[in-house]
């Protein structure tokens, strides 16, 4: 499975900015997805993730609220669309793919994309 991220940049705190990740090469429907984020200096940490059956979503508390996470079966892609920015929003963000079953928040996962820089001035 390949995972391609799009949509990074520089965003403002207060302001919005939207993720996609498109996958190749597997059976979408039976992937769940999800990302992860690593500032400078930081540990990696889950952000967000969405299953493959019930399309159930789950947050860090960090971004509750804030971050939505969709997924489109149609189109084998995954959205993070971010609101309300905040400084420590910046970080690479990263996503993942599990087959058939949830994404642990200790990303053991099975897949990882290259990644996206999120910015985000003050």
């Amino acid at each position: 499975v390949q995972l391609v991220e799009s949509g990074g940049g520089l965003g403002r705190a207060g302001g919005s900015l939207r993720l996609s990740c498109a996958a190749s090469g597997g059976s979408f429907s039976t992937l769940s997805m999800g990302w992860f984020r690593q500032a400078p200096g930081k540990e990696r940490e889950f952000v967000a993730a969405v299953t493959w059956n019930s399309g159930a979503k789950y947050y860090a508390d960090s971004v509750q609220g804030r971050f939505t996470i969709t997924r489109d079966n149609a189109k084998d892609t995954v959205a993070l669309p971010m609101t309300n920015l905040e400084a420590g929003d910046g970080a690479v963000y990263y996503c993942v793919a599990v087959v058939g079953r949830a994404i642990p928040r200790d990303g053991d996962v099975d897949y990882w994309g290259q990644g996206t820089q999120v910015t985000v001035s003050s």
